[in-house]
């Protein structure tokens, strides 16, 4: 078992969280012991308990424990931006080590961390530094959601080559069906299991939660 996967995505809003969410619980059906992460996230609400996200929230309860939310994400932001915008905004820069600590924990704790980056792969975090620089510095295997919609096969390939560029391993696949009418969905899903250079760890269906979408992933891939 992979002691942790980077979810990277196509775009922002293309269901990153919910397949997250869905190998999540696949995996602990396999047996095993999992936690999600969040690094960062903007976007957070204001609460009693301090700033929250639903993406992480929706992470911490699909995790084997039910973990303090701060280890599932260490950073988070109000503004609803590209988090080095919504940092800058509340005057602080996210750097890397304090995110690494985080994991290092949750790492330790658990047989397999599914860490979410935010936004597409090339979002930037701070000066210099960007949501690729997780996967990278932390040598985590990749898996990327494609969001299943006009132009995905375009945002696909570009993202699996920048992957790659950045000496990364593009593990697999999943896509999301986030447009339930989009024309020649099947098609354009044998263009991409074609053309990505990874297998498809599976395809999951649209307004089905995550606990139910699990049974389409396949997660023989991460032994």
């Amino acid at each position: 078992m992979m002691p942790a996967v980077f979810i990277a995505g196509t775009d922002t809003g293309i269901g990153k969280t919910h397949a997250a969410c869905a190998l999540l619980h696949a995996l602990r059906r396999a047996g095993y012991g999992v936690c999600g992460m969040k690094p960062v996230a903007s976007g957070c609400v204001a609460t009693v308990d301090g700033l929250r996200n639903d993406d992480a929230l929706a992470l911490q309860a699909a995790s084997s424990t039910m973990l303090p939310y701060a280890s599932i994400n260490p950073v988070a932001l109000r503004d609803p931006l590209s988090p080095h915008l919504a940092a800058a905004h509340e005057g602080v820069e996210i750097s890397l080590a304090p995110l690494r600590k985080a994991f290092d924990q949750l790492r330790a704790d658990h047989q397999c961390v599914v860490v979410e980056g935010i936004g597409g792969w090339l979002v930037p975090l701070a000066p210099g530094l960007f949501a690729a620089d997780i996967a990278k510095q932390w040598r985590l295997p990749v898996i990327l959601v494609v969001g299943l919609r006009l132009g995905c096969l375009n945002h696909a390939l570009l993202s699996a080559r920048a992957i790659a560029a950045d000496g990364c391993r593009l593990l697999g696949w999943i896509g999301n069906c986030i447009d339930p009418a989009m024309e020649a969905q099947a098609e354009n899903l044998a263009t991409l299991r074609e053309l990505l250079p990874a297998p498809c760890l599976g395809v999951l269906p649209h307004a089905v939660a995550p606990a139910q979408a699990a049974s389409e992933l396949a997660v023989s891939v991460l032994g």
